[in-house]
């Protein structure tokens, strides 16, 4: 393996940065499965043709990315990472907050994924909810009038989770949740009227009850109507970011 690869004579990869992507590829692909060790550094360094330093280097370039993880002693190694939801969930999350800096992604469009993920979930929650589910939505909610609007968020973001929990299917809260804290930690942590947590408290509790009697409709409906509350809210602030 050559200290860089040129691809079409205009962007260069560092070697350790091609080697990583092989090993990437191949934990992937499953050759390599969680909680098997990697070949001994000896045996990478000869089979890619690479320097100590090189592989060393691709391999925190993967245990940054959560793949792999180094232990010492004799018994130690580089081994795949078992994945982690939270781990996949902060990775991702990162990687939305950039393109949404970068504007890259839209408001408009973080706001669609939700509702294209949350309002089937909600109807799921309404037909798989157990009691430990129920009393977490119930313990979520909380009273605008009593709550400083600056510590609502938390609840607020403690019931939608509770609600993608109760869907029963855990990929659900690894794919939505990045979104809605990347909306949320941007937007309504700092600059969300006081009026809309009383709306919020409101649509929580009309979810709640469609889930409480299993009604999967109802709870669609209820979750549609309050992603479009929160959508007239996320954009006002998103256009006087913009016009501040």
């Amino acid at each position: 393996m050559s200290a860089t690869r040129a691809d079409k004579g205009r962007v260069t990869v560092p070697a350790y940065a091609e080697l990583a992507d092989d090993l990437r590829r191949r934990i992937v692909l499953g050759e390599y499965r969680p909680g098997d060790r990697l070949p001994i550094e000896s045996e990478l360094c000869a089979h890619y043709g690479v320097s100590r330093s090189t592989l060393r280097e691709a391999l925190r370039l993967l245990a940054s990315q959560h793949l792999v993880t180094t232990a010492r002693g004799v018994a130690g190694g580089t081994f795949v990472e078992h994945p982690s939801p939270d781990q996949i969930s902060d990775y991702l999350q990162t990687g939305l907050s950039l393109l949404a800096v970068d504007t890259q992604v839209s408001v408009d469009q973080l706001l669609e994924i939700r509702e294209l993920l949350e309002v089937p979930a909600a109807g799921l929650a309404a037909l798989r909810r157990g009691e430990e589910d129920l009393a977490a939505l119930r313990g979520a909610l909380f009273d605008p009038a009593v709550v400083d609007p600056a510590e609502s968020y938390e609840p607020h973001r403690h019931f939608h989770t509770a609600l993608l929990n109760a869907a029963g299917n855990p990929l659900l809260g690894v794919v939505t949740e990045p979104v809605f804290r990347v909306l949320n930690e941007r937007f309504l942590s700092e600059h969300a009227p006081p009026r809309f947590w009383h709306r919020v408290d409101t649509d929580h509790r009309k979810i709640l009850r469609y889930v409480e009697a299993g009604d999967d409709r109802g709870a669609r409906a209820a979750a549609r109507a309050h992603l479009k509350h929160l959508r007239s809210t996320y954009l006002g602030i998103d256009r006087g970011s913009h016009h501040a």
